[in-house]
This record gives structure tokens, C-alpha cells and sequence, in this order.
């Protein structure tokens, strides 16, 4: 039997302190050349040596790929996708240790001689000697590094079950990678004849509260929807302040009302979601001017169980109605303190009724032009687009003010959870019974709250909750896409199985290495076989 590359807790780390050394930002060169390094790494196998064809880099889009490795037994159709990304966040945080970001083990013994720089709970477990510091070790390169790890164990030992490797692309910012590695999904479901027994994710376990030390697995991921909201108001010069209205009077009223708002919480299987913030709000004047702000705009986050897209946007509506009732109240009573005449009243569309009133005005074709326009725009990214779309609209049917349209911005994130589904509950007791013979504590939690590639695996809809979130996304079908339909037919329950960590996304990102290179590589490989 071949000796394995990553076998042991020494060769594991060797593995993800060379991931970790590629360093790939989302939307930089870096995240680019990861993948064809990784397919290099892998094709040094003797499986993919032999089965070439098996190992493969599929495009994403702005020129960066995802890549599938599969491992196939020849006599068995149940196959475990294991997934993760390799994207990371910036790392400007580290200051003058950014160049060590990417390099754990330096990074780490030169934070031996700051530890008075930090936080008494990093400064601590960093004087354990317990954990790895690096930007990508917990979140999540680690991961990725378990999968290549029992990739190779079952090719090696011959495992009767498939195992294919899925690591993507983009998930920090907008899941690109993974929405398109989907369809590659269902047609390689096609091409080898397989059955999706489970979608597993290896993100880390997050701690729950300062302090906590417990380990944690996921049967589920919590879902995130961006609302948001062009306010079109009346210009007027700054001197005569009462001949218009600002678009920040009127987007005032709703961010109060969003902030916050409880009508959004939901609650399933006794978890529920933190309330909803402003993400973003800005006016769209381009500089500084006498002349009233009359275009501004608004993002907000809000956090997904149950609820479809169609159902958040009945509640946002509500709450826009109420708020521009609230606006109009005001209004009218400033209007009659002062013996003005208002210069309207402040209504609410949804963007699709705006888009619809703008076709019937100006043809279909003129409304392909204005999006053109926004799209060949580099400098704006998805959400700015969307909510540029939506002015572009609004700026050429004026008599549509003043008003407050309502819409959504990009990433859509669909909730997704398996508690209830026997391979699951099967799953969980065995990664249960592993981890006490380990001797370590595991909980599980219904909701992975760090938003995660497994929401585009699996979706249950009757088909009104994405169309209306098609209908009222500006850049739908063009710069933004989410394939439903394909989702709707990977219906295999997933679950999230990965190593301890702390401080993701902070300049004190660390990994537990025990619990990395040890205890979350048994758990793994007892919870595959107990698959077969």
C-alpha cells in the first residue's frame, strides 16, 4: 500500500501552511492562480496519476476557476461532495506583519515577541501553544487541506463509497464559485451515474460566546437577503429648501424602521436570527453641490430560517409603506405650518413595478441599452449596480416622485438545514461518539450563522419565492444569476464538520492544531465510513 502524502498530524500542517502560502484574496491574482496550483498538488496522486480525467479546473467567471477531484469506486454510486472555497479576506489588519499573514508558523513566533499588542483571549491561547495564526487557517484552508487528506486515504484504501472534492472561488463576497459549480454538480451526477448521498462542509467551528472552548457541528446554514431601496425625492437649490425634497428626509423614515425590526427574526428548532441592519446608506450626488441630495440609497441585512424571498419582500413593503406613511405625516404637517403646497406625496414601488412602467414608456430595447450601460461600469460591483439600475430608471420617469423603490441587491444566500433527515441524525451520533472517545465536547447547532457555499446545494420552492426575487433584482440574468433550478435537484442533506478555530476575518485568525490536524480528522473519516 502507497505511503500517504498527508497521513499524519506533521504532513497535515505541511499541507495548509503551503495552502495557506498561496495567498488568494477574493479578486485578486492570487485567487486566480490558486486553483491551478491545487490541481498540480492533487495530480501528484497515484489515484489521479492514473485517473487523469477525474481531476478538473471548471471556469467560474472573471477568469478564476473552481475545482472537482473525484474519487470513484468503481462498484458504488453513493458519493459525499466535500466542500470548501479558497478564497480568503484582505489583510491589511496585520499592519506590518501582512507580509507574515501567509505564513503561519513565522507569523506565530513573531507574535511571541507582541503578545502585549494583543487581546488577553489571543494573547492566551497564543502562550498555550495550542494554536496557528494566519490569515486562512481557520476559515478556511484548513478545510480544504482535510478533503485533499481523505481524498487520498480513500483512493489509497480503496473506500467503497465516492468522494468529490469541491473547492470554489469567491464565497467571502458573493459565492460565484459556487453558484456555478451547481451545474457542474447535476451533470457530473449525469455523467457517472451517481446518487449525492451528503454535501459536506468543512468550515470551521465557530465559538458561540468569549471564552468558549467547545466544539461544534452544523446541520444546517443560516440564509442572508439584502432589501434595499432607491429614494427619489424633488431637487431644489439649498436656499429654498421648501420647493423640494431630499432624498434623505424620506430614506430616514425607513432606516428607522429596518433597524432593527423584529418582524424579521425568525425562529426554528430553538435558534433564531440576529435582527436586521443598515448595511450601507449613501446620497448619489457624485460632488459636493448647493443643490438638494434627491437619488439616495440603502442596503440591508437580513437573516434567513424559513422564509422565502417572496416573503421578505412582502414584509419590506409593509415596513416601507409604514415608513413612507410616517414621511408623508410629517410632510404634510410641515406643509401647513409653513402654507406651502406639498410637492407630492411620497409613494412605494416594487422595482419590477418601476421596470414594467419604464418598458411600457420607453420600449424594451431602450431599457436593454440603460443596463448595458451599468454593466460595462467596472468600477461598481454587483450591489452598486443593482442600485444604479434602479436610478437610471427612476432619473427618466421623474413623475414617478417622489417616491421609495424597493428591491433587492446581490448575494442572495437561501437558508438551507437537514436536522430532521435520519442520514443526518445517524451522522451527528456517530460524530458525537467519536469526539467523546477523543475527548473533547461537541454540540450540535441547526444554523452555521457564518453564511456559507451550502445554501446553493439544496432548495425546496414552489417557484413564486425566486421569481420574485428575479423580478425585483436590477441585475438579474446578467451580472447575477443563481441557478434554482438545478439547486431544486441536488436534494442530499448536508452538514458542516470542521476544525475549532477563533477571530476569522480578524488580524488574530487562529487554528486550534489539535483539534485540526488530530481530533477533526478521525471524526471526519469515522463519519464517511459510517456512510458505506
Amino acid at each position: 500500500m502507497s505511503e500517504l502524502c498527508w497521513g499524519t498530524p506533521e504532513t497535515l500542517q505541511q499541507l495548509l501552511c503551503e495552502l495557506v502560502s498561496w495567498e488568494s484574496r477574493t479578486h485578486t491574482e492570487g485567487e486566480r492562480s490558486f486553483p491551478f496550483k491545487l490541481e498540480k498538488k492533487l495530480s501528484s496522486l497515484e489515484y489521479f496519476q492514473k485517473y487523469p480525467e477525474q481531476l478538473s479546473l471548471h471556469e467560474a467567471d472573471l477568469g478564476r476557476h473552481f475545482v472537482t477531484a473525484f474519487y470513484k469506486h468503481p462498484e458504488v454510486r453513493d458519493t459525499v461532495v466535500l466542500i470548501s472555497h479558497f478564497d480568503t479576506v484582505a489583510a491589511e489588519e496585520y499592519g506590518d506583519l501582512e507580509h507574515l499573514a501567509y505564513r503561519p508558523i513565522e507569523l506565530t513566533r513573531e507574535l511571541q515577541h507582541r503578545k502585549s499588542h494583543l487581546k488577553e483571549e489571543a494573547r492566551l491561547d497564543l502562550e498555550s501553544g495550542n494554536y496557528l495564526f494566519g490569515r486562512g487557517t481557520m476559515d478556511m484552508k484548513m478545510g480544504l487541506a482535510l478533503h485533499m487528506a481523505l481524498i487520498e486515504k480513500a483512493s489509497v484504501e480503496q473506500w467503497p463509497i465516492n468522494l468529490l472534492l469541491l473547492t470554489v472561488p469567491d464565497e467571502e463576497v458573493n459565492s460565484a464559485g459556487m453558484r456555478c459549480a451547481v451545474t457542474e454538480l447535476v451533470s457530473m451526477r449525469d455523467h457517472y451515474n451517481i446518487t449525492y448521498k451528503l454535501f459536506l462542509n468543512s468550515e470551521p467551528s465557530f465559538p458561540q460566546k468569549p471564552g468558549d472552548q467547545k466544539q461544534y457541528i452544523y446541520s444546517g446554514s443560516m440564509g442572508k437577503i439584502m432589501p434595499a431601496a432607491l429614494f427619489y425625492g424633488k431637487e431644489t437649490h439649498v436656499g429654498e429648501p421648501l420647493k423640494g425634497m431630499t432624498a434623505n428626509y424620506i430614506s430616514s423614515y425607513l432606516t428607522q424602521l429596518m433597524e432593527w425590526n423584529s418582524l424579521f427574526r425568525e425562529e426554528h428548532l430553538g435558534e433564531s436570527t440576529p435582527l436586521p441592519v443598515s448595511l450601507q446608506q449613501k446620497d448619489l450626488q457624485l460632488q459636493y453641490s448647493v443643490q438638494t441630495p434627491y437619488r439616495a440609497v440603502a442596503l440591508y441585512n437580513v437573516f434567513l430560517l424559513k422564509r422565502s424571498a417572496s416573503e421578505v419582500m412582502d414584509i419590506f413593503g409593509k415596513i416601507a409603506n409604514e415608513a413612507a406613511k410616517r414621511c408623508n405625516d410629517a410632510y404634510q404637517k410641515l406643509c401647513r405650518q409653513e402654507q406651502i403646497t406639498p410637492i407630492g406625496v411620497v409613494k412605494v414601488l416594487r422595482y419590477g413595478e418601476l421596470l414594467q412602467y419604464a418598458e411600457n414608456k420607453f420600449g424594451s430595447d431602450f431599457i436593454v441599452q440603460l443596463k448595458n450601460e451599468v454593466l460595462k461600469n467596472d468600477i461598481w460591483d454587483e450591489r452598486e449596480k443593482s442600485l444604479r439600475m434602479a436610478d437610471k430608471l427612476m432619473t427618466r420617469c421623474k413623475e414617478l416622485s417622489p417616491s421609495i423603490v424597493i428591491l433587492f441587491a446581490p448575494p442572495y444566500y437561501p437558508a438551507v438545514n437537514s436536522s430532521n433527515d435520519m442520514v443526518i441524525k445517524d451522522a451527528i451520533d456517530v460524530l458525537k461518539d467519536t469526539a467523546k472517545q477523543l475527548g473533547i465536547d461537541v454540540s450540535q447547532i441547526h444554523y452555521f450563522n457564518g453564511i456559507c457555499d451550502l445554501s446553493y446545494v439544496q432548495y425546496d420552492d414552489d417557484g413564486k419565492g425566486w421569481t420574485v426575487f428575479e423580478q425585483n433584482t436590477p441585475i438579474w440574468g446578467t451580472a447575477y444569476s443563481i441557478p434554482f433550478q438545478d439547486m431544486m435537484e441536488l436534494q442530499a442533506p448536508v452538514l458542516n464538520v470542521g476544525p475549532f478555530g477563533k477571530d476569522a476575518h480578524q488580524s488574530t485568525e487562529r487554528l486550534h492544531t489539535e483539534s485540526a490536524f488530530v481530533q477533526t480528522p478521525v471524526m471526519l473519516q469515522r463519519l464517511i465510513k459510517s456512510l458505506i
